[in-house]
């Protein structure tokens, strides 16, 4: 098994999808006709921006997906420039690298992990 995708909920589809489109510029955006969807596509890896209802809200819920970065600091910069808050960290983790969660506008926390 390896990930394919993940659903990132937020109260607005378009507003959701461009900030994402900024935050992960190397994304290339893909629209599926058959279910009026556009997707971030990050090398196989699918970010679908999705609405937020009554069963699944945006914002902190536990589940945090971690994205390797070269250097958590820049990484850190690019995310707060375009709104994001730092929630937690950074820290040292194993082998010299760190760690820490951000906060995208919606609500929902980002990992990013590297030197």
């Amino acid at each position: 098994m390896k990930p394919v995708s993940v659903l990132i909920h937020v109260p607005d589809v378009d507003q959701g999808l461009d900030w994402y489109k900024k935050a992960f510029p190397n994304a290339k955006e893909r629209y599926l006709e058959a279910f009026d969807m556009k997707l971030l596509d990050i090398n196989g890896f699918m970010i679908e921006i999705v609405k937020a209802d009554a069963k699944v809200g945006s914002g902190k819920a536990g589940s945090v997906l971690y994205w390797l970065v070269k250097s958590v600091n820049d990484a850190l910069e690019h995310f707060e420039s375009l709104g994001a808050k730092l929630y937690r960290g950074p820290i040292a983790i194993e082998e010299g690298l760190r760690m820490c969660q951000i906060e995208d506008p919606f609500g929902n926390l980002i990992g990013l992990r590297g030197q």
